[in-house]
């Protein structure tokens, strides 16, 4: 493999930090644009200003590499132009590991129509106080195949930290996601594995979503499983008109209008509001235009989790969280489901069918209710009975040669 290593351009390789901010960007952007199947790009040690987007297009086979996460910083701090950090599009296999990026004007890392994109031990950060104005994503892989996030951090995000949308084959584990709006947000995407993560202080821990008018549709085999999901109550400061601006404050783990879900062995710890919520679209208030959107939440299986909390009230900055507080006070149940039920797939005695069932099983001493939003909330009640079930446990996604997986 050969390397294009910046310290053979440069002598002494403590001068390169000293360069100016143009200068390393347009050193580093050509080597990207320059990169050859097998390449490896190392970015030196140091904090490195970049005032205009990076990118590498059309590439196989290639590596970007720092020095470690606390060692490598590329700040876009003074960022002047384009919409991303780094931006990453109609490419495989490539790998970018042991780096920093802080404070683009838009989403940090953005990788789109990549087959094989593996982020190891990258963090992606928004520097000072939680704002509307901070970037939208941390890592963002966007209709990708085979992704591994694996070993990161993303904090100050405006809307996911850690987000994969409409993506196939995905695995995020090992990593850390705090101070964002949501910390880790899986979305219209198949086949995917998030463990052994840490969502703490977020607004909302992990989210599943599927959501209407995007190109890829009915999300599903969503597995979310041994993550320490605690203290999410941060402030909502999402941009108004964002979805996740509609996630109350304390909420550990929410799916939303997706099918084929399995969250169990959680740590779901200190979340004000909510535990883990299953509500369909309907509950967001938003008109549905997408006439091939499947609006509600079916085949769910949550299991093996811890829940627990103290009695507080849940959040008032939001209508769900002033709900919750009127009908339970300060005794807000741990699982909630909005109830509201897709009559196709009731049997005739008026029953769920098998295959559609939201499973509710060996949660210890979590506390359950189902809201009865499609009747106003006039029939809530807090019997987990018809949800004691089970479900055949969800397949793991494969991701066959992904760069890091080997």
């Amino acid at each position: 493999m050969r390397h294009l290593l910046f310290a053979l351009l440069l002598s002494p390789i403590g001068l390169f930090a000293q360069q100016n901010d143009d200068a390393f960007r347009k050193q580093l952007q050509t080597q990207m644009i320059l990169a050859e199947p097998g390449d490896t790009i190392d970015v030196p040690a140091g904090t490195h200003l970049v005032s205009s987007s990076l990118s590498l297009d059309e590439k196989q086979n290639v590596v970007i590499r720092g020095a470690g996460m606390d060692e490598t910083i590329i700040s876009f701090k003074k960022q002047r132009d384009g919409a991303e950090g780094i931006r990453i599009a109609n490419s495989s296999n490539i790998t970018i590991m042991d780096l920093t990026v802080q404070d683009a004007a838009g989403d940090c890392i953005k990788v789109m129509d990549t087959d094989g994109i593996a982020f190891l031990r990258v963090r992606t950060e928004w520097t000072g106080r939680a704002k509307k104005t901070n970037g939208a994503y941390g890592l963002y892989p966007v209709s990708c195949q085979r992704v591994l996030i694996d070993g990161c951090e993303a904090i100050g995000a405006s809307d996911a930290g850690i987000y994969v949308g409409q993506s196939h084959q995905i695995i995020v584990r090992n990593s850390l996601a705090y101070r964002n709006v949501a910390g880790i947000e899986i979305e219209n995407s198949t086949m995917a594995d998030v463990y052994d993560c840490e969502a703490y202080e977020n607004t909302g821990g992990i989210l599943v979503f599927d959501l209407p008018d995007l190109p890829k549709e009915k999300g599903g085999n969503v597995r979310v499983f041994r993550n320490h999901v605690h203290h999410n109550n941060f402030r909502n400061f999402a941009p108004k008109g964002n979805i996740v601006g509609t996630v109350p404050p304390g909420t550990g783990v929410l799916i939303l209008a997706t099918n084929n879900v399995e969250i169990f062995e959680n740590k779901v710890l200190e979340n004000k509001t909510v535990g883990a919520g299953i509500i369909s679209y309907y509950m967001t208030e938003n008109p549905i235009q997408d006439d091939n959107y499947y609006p509600y939440p079916t085949s769910i299986y949550i299991h093996d989790n811890t829940f627990a909390k103290a009695r507080k009230r849940p959040t008032l900055k939001n209508k769900i969280g002033i709900l919750l507080l009127a009908k339970f006070g300060k005794d807000v149940p741990d699982i909630l489901y909005d109830g509201i039920v897709d009559k196709e797939t009731l049997a005739e005695n008026g029953s769920v069918k098998p295959e559609f069932q939201i499973c509710i099983r060996n949660n210890g001493e979590a506390t359950f209710a189902n809201l009865d939003a499609e009747h106003n909330f006039v029939n809530l009640n807090q019997d987990i009975s018809v949800h004691d079930c089970t479900r055949t446990s969800l397949d793991e996604p494969s991701l066959g040669a992904a760069r890091g997986e080997e």
